[in-house]
C-alpha cells in the first residue's frame, strides 16, 4: 500500500491553483501600477520619464522574478536543505554591504540597497528567505528539542544579529518582519511559550527606546491622530484614508484615481492597495484580499501533505513570509498599525521583493509536487504535524 502510493506521489503535479493565484496577483498589480504612474508631471518630464517608464521597468523585474521562479521550481528542497547556513551567510554578508561606500545607496535618510546593474538590490528580502530556510531545517533535526531552553537560543540569536544590521541602516520594517517570522516558526514547531513570552518580556525596554527615537515617535503619534498634523506627519495616512474612501463599493474607475495626482505618496509602492480601493472600490480591494486568503489557504495545504518535516516548515515559513507581509501592508494603509515601509506581494512597484517573493512561490511549487522522496528519512513528519496542529489549537505542550 505504501508503495503504491509513494508511485502516485512521484506522478503528482505542481499546485496550479497557487501559480493561477500569483499570475492573477502579477496581473493585478501591474494594472495598478501602470495606472498610478501613466500621469507624468511637469517634474517628471523634465527627467524624461514618460507614462510607461514604471511599467516597462516592472515589466522587466516580472521578467527576472519569473526566471527565478523557474530555478526555484528546479532545485529540489534537499539542495536548499545543503545549502541552508551558506545562503544565510550570504545574504549576511550583502547586508553588510550597504555600508559600504560605491556599493551601498542611500535613500530617504536610510542604508538599505546595494548597487546591481542595471538596478539596485535591497538584501533584506533574501534575508528573511535565507531565514525561513534555515529555520525549516534547523526545526527538521533530529536534535531539535523544544523542551531544551538551547534549541530556543540558537535561532534567537542569529535572529537578533541581523536585527542590529537592520537597525544600523535603518529598517524597522525588516526588523519586525524577521522578528515575526522566526517567533511564527518556533511556534508552529512547538516550542513552549515560556520561551517565546520571556524574550517579548526582555524585548520590551529595547522597543521603547527604539520607539522612543524622534522620527519613530512621530510616526506613532501621526498614526494615534493624523489629523493633528494633516500637513506633515499624518498626512499620508489621511490621504490613504481619502483614496479608499473615495472608491465607495465599485470604485470611481479604471484610471480614475485623484490621489494619485501628487497627493497620496508611494501610491505604486506601500500604498498601492489605497488606489485599488480608490479605482476599483470595495469589490476590488475586497478581491486582492481574497486572493491571498487563497494563497494562505493553498501554502497551509502544501505543508498538510508534506511527508517530511523540512518540507512541512520550509512550506509554512514559505507561506507565512508572504502571509504576514500582505497582512502587515494593508494594516498600515487603512491604519491598523503605524507606516513600516512593506510592499504589498506581487503587486507593489519593486524589484528586490518582487523577484524573491517569485522565488518563494517557485520553491512552494516544487515542494507541492512531492517528488524529492529521496529525502524522505522515517514517519516522524507525521508525528511532528500533528504535534504542530496540537500546538496551534492550544492544547498542551508535549516533550520530545
Amino acid at each position: 500500500m505504501h508503495s503504491r502510493l509513494s508511485g502516485m506521489d512521484l506522478h503528482r503535479t505542481y499546485d496550479k491553483v497557487l501559480l493561477f493565484i500569483m499570475l492573477l496577483l502579477l496581473a493585478f498589480g501591474a494594472l495598478m501600477i501602470y495606472s498610478s504612474t501613466a500621469v507624468v508631471t511637469p517634474l517628471l518630464a523634465k527627467k524624461n520619464i514618460t507614462e510607461f517608464y514604471y511599467f516597462k521597468r516592472h515589466l522587466f523585474t516580472m521578467g527576472i522574478g519569473s526566471f527565478g521562479l523557474l530555478v526555484a521550481y528546479s532545485l529540489k528542497p534537499s539542495f536548499l536543505k545543503k545549502i541552508a547556513v551558506p545562503l544565510l551567510v550570504f545574504s549576511f554578508v550583502l547586508l553588510l554591504l550597504v555600508f559600504v561606500p560605491h556599493i551601498g545607496v542611500s535613500a530617504g535618510g536610510a542604508r538599505r540597497w546595494i548597487r546591481l546593474w542595471p538596478t539596485m538590490f535591497q538584501p533584506s528580502e533574501l534575508v528573511k528567505l535565507a531565514m525561513v530556510i534555515f529555520l525549516a531545517k534547523y526545526m527538521a533535526a533530529a536534535d531539535y528539542n523544544t523542551e531544551r531552553f538551547s534549541s530556543f537560543v540558537k535561532p534567537m540569536l542569529v535572529m537578533a544579529l541581523f536585527q542590529v544590521v537592520f537597525l544600523k541602516q535603518p529598517d524597522f520594517g525588516a526588523t519586525m518582519s524577521l522578528g515575526l517570522l522566526t517567533f511564527g516558526m518556533l511556534y508552529i514547531s512547538g516550542m513552549r511559550l515560556r520561551y517565546l513570552a520571556s524574550v517579548l518580556v526582555l524585548a520590551i525596554p529595547v522597543i521603547v527606546k527604539l520607539v522612543m527615537e524622534p522620527y519613530r515617535l512621530r510616526r506613532i503619534t501621526s498614526f494615534l491622530d493624523p489629523w493633528k498634523d494633516p500637513q506633515g506627519g499624518g498626512f499620508q495616512l489621511i490621504q490613504s484614508f481619502i483614496s479608499i474612501g473615495s472608491g465607495g463599493i465599485s470604485g470611481l474607475g479604471l484610471g480614475e484615481s485623484k490621489q494619485k495626482l501628487s497627493f497620496l505618496p508611494a501610491s505604486h509602492t506601500d500604498f498601492i492597495f489605497c488606489l485599488v480601493g480608490e479605482e476599483l472600490g470595495l469589490i476590488g480591494a475586497a478581491l486582492v484580499i481574497a486572493l491571498f486568503l487563497f494563497l494562505f489557504l493553498r501554502g497551509i495545504s502544501i505543508a498538510g501533505r508534506s511527508r517530511d518535516s523540512f518540507h512541512y516548515y520550509l512550506a509554512y515559513g514559505l507561506t507565512m513570509m508572504l502571509s504576514l507581509q500582505a497582512l502587515i501592508n494593508f494594516s498600515v494603509v487603512t491604519g491598523m498599525v503605524p507606516t513600516k515601509g512593506l510592499p504589498l506581494p506581487f503587486m507593489s512597484y519593486g524589484g528586490s521583493a518582487l523577484l524573491v517573493n517569485m522565488a518563494v512561490i517557485g520553491f512552494l511549487l516544487r515542494i507541492s509536487k512531492g517528488d524529492d522522496c529521496a529525502e524522505i528519512e522515517d514517519n516522524s513528519a507525521i508525528v511532528r504535524r500533528k504535534i504542530a496542529k496540537r500546538n496551534i489549537y492550544g492544547r498542551k505542550g508535549y516533550s520530545r
